[in-house]
């Protein structure tokens, strides 16, 4: 649970960002689909196809490397009617560099989506990366983290930590990356499938 459901001591160390969204008290229960670390011509279109056959939109935080690498899924992405959001432009991890460099290689994204969303890599920002970026974007973290992405989940146990920690409001990563493709073959249509069984409402950010 540590990692599929950030705990309270981990949100309270990113003052500002948002982790699950509020409820409006009208008795929808609203959940916010994302995907990380595309976009990436061997799954993003097939993910983009399966949104369409459950009509669901989401929001897909990409990497600016891949969106140069293949500009056409950023376009198909937004015509589907989806949200981009900004994973920086290297895929880097906090950890050890510079405030100021790290908003450049944002920056360097940002140019690419120009989006005011942003989500970093691997969870992490250090306290003066935090305070650099959240002074331009609005930082979305998550609520849920089906770890598709993990060797050591199988997709049953993807499809089990969506079914076990959605709640509304939710705020749910997955990945349309090669590390996440196998396991999103059953797991993204099953999972959907559910969601809509249980009333939930699909909202971007």
């Amino acid at each position: 649970m540590l990692i599929e459901r950030p705990p309270r001591w981990y949100r309270c160390l990113f003052p500002g960002a948002i982790f699950r969204k509020e409820e409006k008290g009208d008795g929808c229960r609203r959940i916010y689909l994302t995907f990380d670390d595309g976009p990436i011509p061997v799954i993003t279109p097939w993910v983009l196809d399966v949104l369409d056959d459950f009509g669901v939109k989401a929001t897909f935080f990409m990497v600016g490397q891949n969106i140069e690498r293949h500009p056409e899924l950023l376009s198909e992405v937004l015509k589907r009617g989806h949200r981009v959001g900004n994973h920086t432009l290297h895929h880097i991890r906090g950890l050890g560099i510079k405030a100021e460099d790290y908003l450049l290689d944002v920056n360097g994204c940002h140019r690419l989506t120009k989006s005011d969303l942003f989500r970093p890599p691997h969870g992490w920002l250090t306290p003066a990366q935090l305070r650099a970026v959240k002074k331009e974007f609005t930082i979305v973290m998550y609520d849920l983290v089906t770890r598709d992405y993990s060797k050591r989940v199988p997709t049953e146990g993807v499809i089990r930590n969506v079914k076990k920690y959605t709640r509304p409001g939710s705020i749910i990563v997955f990945h349309d990356s090669l590390k996440s493709h196998e396991k999103l073959k059953r797991a993204l249509p099953e999972s959907l499938k559910w969601l809509l069984e249980q009333g939930y409402a699909f909202e971007v950010l």
